[in-house]
């Protein structure tokens, strides 16, 4: 990541060869450039974590068996929205979940697994750093400097892609913060 964004690139596009760019693989779009849910990336998601407790079974029953997994649908989206489409992410806090408790994974098993990542992804942030996520939030976009690479480089920024081009966006971890949450209270 690093690479792309600082002052290697040119050179890592000839090592490529042919002076081809190289790829960055996005996030998995939980909600689109408005703010908007991202339906597709969002079914996407659901069907991953799905198929992985029901390997064998298809697509459309699998959306049947969603409360053998969790209390509620709205327990399984709210787990890939705050994943922010990063399948590592997903698959951590979902293993998290069972780790506290046997399914149906209840909201409130979900609420503790979402607390305690987001505390620890928010203890090493600080206050120079937040300024810069804010900045990222209203412009979602990065620049090439070393402060910015830090915030993809921390999964405190994602990365995504749409037809106009690529975007950024805070972790929706990050987005639970009371520092976040009072922020946008009084900027949005």
């Amino acid at each position: 990541m690093g690479l792309i964004f600082g002052n290697e690139s040119e050179i890592l596009k000839n090592r490529l060869g042919g002076g081809v760019d190289p790829k960055v693989l996005p996030m998995v779009p939980v909600k689109n450039r408005d703010g908007s849910e991202c339906v597709e990336g969002m079914n996407l998601l659901r069907r991953m974590v799905m198929s992985r407790a029901f390997p064998d079974v298809s697509t459309e029953e699998q959306i049947a068996l969603i409360t053998e997994v969790f209390d509620s649908p709205e327990t399984l989206d709210e787990l890939c929205r705050v994943s922010g489409g990063h399948l590592r992410n997903l698959m951590g806090m979902l293993f998290g979940c069972l780790q506290q408790d046997d399914p149906p994974i209840s909201q409130d098993v979900l609420q503790s697994v979402i607390r305690s990542s987001r505390d620890s992804l928010s203890r090493g942030i600080d206050n120079d750093e937040w300024e810069l996520l804010f900045k990222v939030v209203k412009e979602q976009r990065i620049n090439g400097d070393r402060e910015y690479q830090d915030l993809l480089r921390n999964l405190w920024v994602f990365e995504y892609v749409d037809t106009q081009g690529n975007w950024f966006a805070l972790n929706p971890l990050l987005m639970e913060t009371d520092k976040f949450k009072l922020w946008h209270q009084q900027n949005c």
